[in-house]
């Protein structure tokens, strides 16, 4: 089964698995958010060439 006791050790280690749970939380939030700028900005980008594409070339 699961063993938590940390023992004389428990000072150290639950601080340390807490602010490595935090850490790794800001990370995956961090990323899905510079992910969704990412998106929208090539989406943007994508409009941009099908309009140039689209003008009446003269």
């Amino acid at each position: 089964m699961l063993d938590l006791d940390a023992g004389k050790y428990a000072l150290y280690v639950w601080p340390a698995f807490g602010i490595s749970a935090l850490v790794f939380v800001a990370l995956i939030w961090t990323g899905l958010g510079f992910a969704r700028k990412w998106r929208r900005k090539a989406e943007a980008l994508a409009e941009q060439l099908a309009a140039v594409s689209q003008a009446p070339k003269s």
